[in-house]
């Protein structure tokens, strides 16, 4: 009986290690986005993207000599902090990620960032929080993101509405630190420029009546209503009222409102709108679009930031040669910024060749990536317009 015992806890033994040793080459990096909530028609192609550039990365072989990266989805609802910080801690503790891609929602990124991410010193690099009070966050040097602030999207917001004459607007916009932020940077650099906001209101998620809040923007006034919320929530519902009642039929959208799904609520009757989201011309947009072959819908809003933002991530790993977050997170500005050579999507293997042999490399990816400042992304956007329903390219800025 004790030979079999001894027997029995030595083959154990060996399966544990055999176990281990097939695991020991992985490495886990989760993906949090809100894949229900308010934005959840974006989200899905902002996870394909990140979860291609990681499949990308496992076909090369590159990453610390053969490591195979494993995406963990988790959703951060985009507007419940308890349930994304819960979503993370789970995703550490029980999943072992490594690194984080996300969150997407300002209001739960800085959620997920002062209660998960710091004590447990994990790195994260958002591709859609666009708080400018993300920029001056206690964050350990774990924090990044490759979308601008919005900061900068109040400016480039301003300038469009100038160009086309639009003097006076009304602003409806959420009620969170995504929406409020915006709407500051906006009413800032607008009457800076001699615009004039009538009002600047918030307005709740996920309301069924929004009469209220559309009669005091129509009391107001203004040549077009700025709608700064989201698409599959209360942003929406706003649009809808003006519409319905007469108040608006001319609106300007910033990124949170830009989606497949915009056209499919409102088509012609919001022709003439406007708005703006993160994107660029570059020639790594283009890089991008070949290398997604129609497999997700990589024009919408934040997907080729979600890519850039995995991207990164795995490239500051080799750069370390390591994956844990307190050895590469200090590498994620080398491997984004010049000097060094160019990279683009579809390049990440060589990139990590390069890194391996010491060459130094430039992240340009997707978006034309230049992080400045606290790690956060320099910004390119996108400007539209509604013509015939659809979402029609104007330029880049």
């Amino acid at each position: 009986m004790k030979k079999m015992l001894l027997a029995s806890a030595v083959s154990a033994i060996a399966a544990t290690a055999a176990f281990a040793a097939s695991h020991s080459n992985e490495v886990k990096i989760g993906i949090i986005l809100g894949f229900t909530g308010p934005l959840e028609s974006i989200t899905p192609a902002m996870g394909d993207g990140a979860e291609l550039a990681m499949k990308e990365v496992t076909d090369s072989g590159m990453l610390l000599d053969g490591m195979t990266v494993t995406p963990v989805r988790a959703d951060s609802t985009c507007i419940d902090a308890g349930a994304a910080t819960a979503a993370a801690e789970r995703l550490i503790t029980s999943d072992g990620i490594k690194a984080i891609m996300g969150a997407d929602c300002s209001g739960v990124t800085g959620a997920i960032l002062s209660n998960v991410a710091m004590p447990n010193g994990i790195v994260m690099i958002s591709p859609s929080a666009t708080s400018p009070g993300l920029s001056t966050a206690e964050d350990n040097g774990l924090f990044f993101r490759t979308a601008p602030s919005d900061a900068r999207q109040g400016v480039v917001m301003t300038e469009i509405l100038m160009e086309e004459g639009i003097t006076e607007v009304a602003v409806s916009y959420v009620n969170n630190d995504y929406g409020k932020g915006l709407a500051d940077a906006f009413q800032a650099a607008y009457e800076a420029a001699g615009g004039k906001v009538t009002i600047n209101t918030s307005h709740e998620d996920q309301k069924a009546d929004y009469s209220a809040e559309v009669g005091a923007l129509a009391a107001a006034g203004g040549q077009r209503l700025v709608v700064a919320g989201y698409v599959d929530g209360g942003g929406s519902g706003i649009v809808r009222a003006a519409l319905d009642s007469g108040a608006f039929d001319s609106f300007h959208f910033p990124d949170g409102m830009v989606g497949a799904k915009l056209e499919e609520n409102f088509g012609t009757e919001i022709d003439g709108s406007s708005g703006q989201f993160p994107g660029t011309d570059s020639p790594g947009a283009d890089k991008y679009a070949e290398i997604v072959a129609g497999a997700f819908d990589h024009t919408g809003a934040f997907s080729a930031e979600s890519y850039d933002a995995a991207a990164l991530i795995m490239l500051a790993m080799q750069k370390a040669g390591s994956v844990e977050s307190s050895d590469f997170a200090a590498h994620v500005l080398d491997v984004a910024n010049a000097p060094g050579e160019p990279i683009y999507p579809g390049e990440l293997a060589k990139a990590l060749e390069l890194i391996k042999a010491g060459t130094d490399i430039d992240y340009v990816g997707a978006t034309a990536v230049e992080l400045i400042g606290p790690g956060e992304s320099a910004g390119n956007y996108r400007q539209i317009t509604f013509t015939d329903g659809k979402i029609t390219t104007v330029k880049y800025r």
